[in-house]
């Protein structure tokens, strides 16, 4: 049989404006449970409003600074983080029994893609094999969350374009006590925006290999 048709097909949803954390939540989730063998796999591409988002180990002493931004508890792996504007997050629906990846294949997958949509614009980000997530000169520049449910993905990374840090500072982010975060407009004088770095993570899907037709869709 051909290696193309082996390959699962993925869509791509790229999401223009903001869009609330608890909506694409309760989406990915229900899309996660009700899918089969041959549903196809999806990639989530969006920005939210301000949001804390607590995962499963996470701990309310790591919520520093009381605040008016939103706080939701979700299933996904890890502790504490801030999303919101300026910042670029994508969600995994991945088949992982289909692709025959682990989770270690899909975190490093994850990390990869963060790794080399950086490298594009000469910063050199780089993974820890005891703390998820990408960093430039031991700042955190992206963060990571999964859950796996009957072998398939939900929820993924974030990567921090050129948000405000202020949500960041009224929490231990991840549940690191000091752990210092970065975005790309930090280290980039004429950085990419959100929607080039849209098009450049399309890109990397489309010459991923992993994939045989992926198809995108912008909302």
């Amino acid at each position: 049989m051909n290696d193309a048709v082996l390959k699962p097909s993925l869509i791509i949803r790229q999401y223009s404006q903001l869009t609330p954390y608890s909506d694409r939540f309760h989406e990915m989730k229900s899309y996660t449970e009700q899918r089969d063998e041959h549903s196809p796999d999806q990639l989530w591409i969006l920005q939210h409003p301000d949001v804390l988002t607590q995962g499963q180990a996470g701990k309310p002493e790591h919520i520093l600074v009381p605040s008016d931004i939103p706080i939701v508890q979700s299933d996904r792996g890890g502790q504490v983080t801030w999303h919101g504007p300026g910042q670029m997050v994508i969600y995994f629906m991945f088949d992982l029994n289909r692709l025959k990846w682990n989770v270690r294949t899909l975190v490093t997958y994850a990390e990869n893609l963060m790794i080399n949509l950086l490298k594009k614009y000469d910063i050199e980000a780089y993974a820890k094999p005891d703390a998820p997530g990408v960093y430039v000169n031991d700042q955190k520049i992206g963060s990571l969350g999964f859950k796996i449910r009957k072998g398939r993905s939900y929820h993924g990374l974030a990567l921090n374009i050129d948000c405000h840090l202020d949500g960041f500072h009224t929490i231990n982010p991840c549940g690191y006590a000091g752990l210092e975060m970065v975005r790309i407009c930090d280290l980039v004088k004429n950085y990419p925006d959100y929607k080039q770095l849209c098009h450049d993570v399309i890109e990397y899907l489309q010459q991923s290999g992993y994939f045989n037709d992926v198809k995108v869709i912008s909302e």
